[in-house]
């Protein structure tokens, strides 16, 4: 299913800050920082037109995410990758799955306008899915598998597309609106990025491997062993 207007995934959690006890600048810092981690690179914006070049480009991107995507979750430990990229959001093993979950909806929904005649699509809880235990627990190599083999598949439809494929549409029953295949890739595409984000946060945060190694092979500083008194000779 495409991500709707409002991710399930990027809603604002409730904030308390302490009466009159932060200026209004902070509390626009605050505000600024939450929207940033939910959009590191803005919202989707639908009904764009796209050029030729802008939809070859977008095709290089569905192409190549999973091994961008590889790279990027190289080195990532369980410990990281149960880490939420912003409070109130989900683990980087949840994002990670739940690219896999979207994009195979995105995949069997581009073939079936390709078949039909605007089908209507059918949507799925995305935040239920990501709280099931295999989203929760297993590795994300799995996923990634998933991803490789998709995307190989949709890249091959996408090459051999044309401008009348582009412009079939398919109906979204949440949106209540017909979208066309242009918009679908141009949204996934986003959609590719989006959550790539989300997972740079969480790897911006992790120690360098120089730091950590430095920190692992620094010595102890030793403790300094108090000297020990003199005795006070006795006075005769």
């Amino acid at each position: 299913m495409p991500p709707d207007l409002r991710h399930p995934a990027d809603t604002v959690p409730h904030v308390s800050l302490p009466d009159k006890s932060i200026t209004t600048m902070t509390q626009e810092t605050v505000s600024q920082d939450i929207e940033r981690r939910r959009y590191p690179i803005g919202p989707f914006e639908w009904e764009k037109q796209y050029s030729p070049e802008e939809i070859s480009q977008m095709i290089k991107t569905i192409e190549s995410f999973p091994s961008r995507l590889k790279a990027l979750l190289a080195g990532m430990k369980d410990e990281h990758l149960d880490k939420q990229y912003r409070e109130g959001g989900w683990t980087v093993r949840q994002v990670v799955h739940h690219l896999a979950d979207s994009h195979l909806n995105a995949y069997v929904r581009f073939k079936l306008v390709l078949t039909e005649d605007k089908p209507t699509i059918k949507p799925y809880n995305e935040k239920a899915w990501a709280e099931l235990i295999d989203s929760k627990t297993l590795p994300v190599s799995i996923s990634l598998g998933i991803l490789s083999g998709i995307h190989a598949r949709w890249t091959a439809i996408l090459n051999v597309m044309d401008n009348e494929s582009f412009n079939r549409t398919l109906f979204h029953p949440e949106h209540m609106k017909m979208h066309t295949l242009i918009e679908m890739l141009a949204m996934y595409t986003w959609h590719c990025n989006h959550h790539y984000e989300h997972i740079q946060l969480v790897k911006k945060e992790m120690p360098s491997p120089a730091r950590a190694a430095k920190k692992k092979t620094e010595p102890a500083k030793a403790v300094a062993k108090p000297s020990p008194k003199k005795k006070s000779k006795a006075k005769s």
